[in-house]
């Protein structure tokens, strides 16, 4: 039990370098969204994105080169996806004064991309169980470096559309003398250094959970280190919808889980090399992934907006998804 305390202390005290961080990167990134000019959207979906999905890419290659689990980086990347679109905007709706209203700016540009991210990664699991198969039990396939550059490839063409974007686009500015830049730049690479020491402890106490409890550490990814990691996006998230400022809240959202799915998942690979993954416990975790994505896109297209009632419901999904996973840590259910 001491072992069991040790590692809930390691995990509680990451949470809170996490957050620390998230906080300092939170600030630092709208600090210099606005000094550069970019447009509230392009903020949520790359500067503020990028910034606060260091936790997944931290945990991804952290597991994957560490020790060898990259299954415990796809279940964080995984787990973060499902509680970034359905908590974090539930969330924001029920903080924010009435409702949250989507546009059809992130519904039609943000949220098609997100789902076109999401069947690439299954694409790239399928392929390679169809290609690379290995020994094991189920399927198992090999997940390759050219496997993984063909989503940092995909990534790259968001990248050059957000570019567009901003190229075209026609904002104010705010100043910053060379001083303040610098300590802006600071801060915010501050930040991301604490969120990796941060996850460093949480992918520690995944691995230890998950052989102190007999159960796979990738559901420990999935739920608690997923949580965990994700406190950056709804800090920023539920800042940003509850100033009145929706488009950054979603943006924010899909533009982290399109960098979580497209280049935290294949860093791990292309630092380590192939790497096996099992695609009968990839399929369940993608299948509710796509339904919660789905369900997102849905709710967001109605009357272009999420309501408190459907906020509500994407809580109760989100903690039948838990239900689940625990369901499946004590064996009373084998879907993964």
């Amino acid at each position: 039990m001491a072992g069991i305390a040790t590692l809930a202390a390691v995990g509680l005290v990451g949470t809170v370098v996490v957050w620390g961080g998230s906080s300092a990167l939170e600030r630092a990134s709208g600090r210099l969204a606005k000094h550069y000019g970019l447009p509230r959207l392009i903020q949520g979906a790359i500067l503020a994105a990028v910034g606060s999905s260091a936790p997944e890419i931290a945990s991804t290659i952290i597991s994957t080169i560490r020790y060898g689990e990259f299954e415990l980086g796809v279940g964080v990347i995984v787990g973060s996806a499902v509680f970034n679109i359905l908590v974090i905007p539930a969330l924001s709706a029920l903080l924010s004064d009435g409702t949250l209203d989507t546009g059809r700016d992130v519904v039609y540009k943000e949220a098609q991309f997100y789902m076109l991210s999401v069947a690439a990664l299954f694409l790239v699991f399928a392929l390679a169980v169809i290609y690379y198969p290995t020994d094991g039990v189920g399927l198992q396939g090999s997940v390759t470096r050219p496997l993984a550059v063909s989503l940092l490839a995909l990534y790259g063409l968001y990248v050059f559309v957000q570019y567009l974007e901003v190229s075209d686009a026609d904002v104010g500015r705010i100043s910053l003398d060379r001083r303040g830049l610098l300590f802006e730049w600071a801060l915010l690479l501050g930040g991301i250094g604490l969120i990796i020491a941060g996850v460093e402890g949480l992918v520690f106490a995944a691995v230890g959970l998950g052989e102190a409890f007999g159960t796979p550490s990738f559901l420990w990814g999935l739920t608690v280190v997923a949580a965990a990691t994700s406190l950056p996006d709804a800090l920023i998230s539920v800042t940003a919808a509850r100033i009145d400022e929706p488009a950054v809240s979603l943006g924010n959202v899909l533009g982290s889980n399109v960098f979580d799915l497209l280049v935290a998942v294949p860093a791990g690979v292309v630092l380590a090399g192939a790497t096996p993954v099992s695609f009968a416990a990839a399929v369940p975790m993608m299948a509710f992934l796509v339904v919660a994505t789905i369900i997102l896109f849905t709710l967001a297209r109605t009357g272009m907006e999420i309501t408190d009632r459907e906020a509500w419901a994407m809580l109760v999904l989100y903690g039948g998804f838990v239900g689940w996973l625990l369901l499946e840590s004590v064996g009373l259910l084998g879907v993964i």
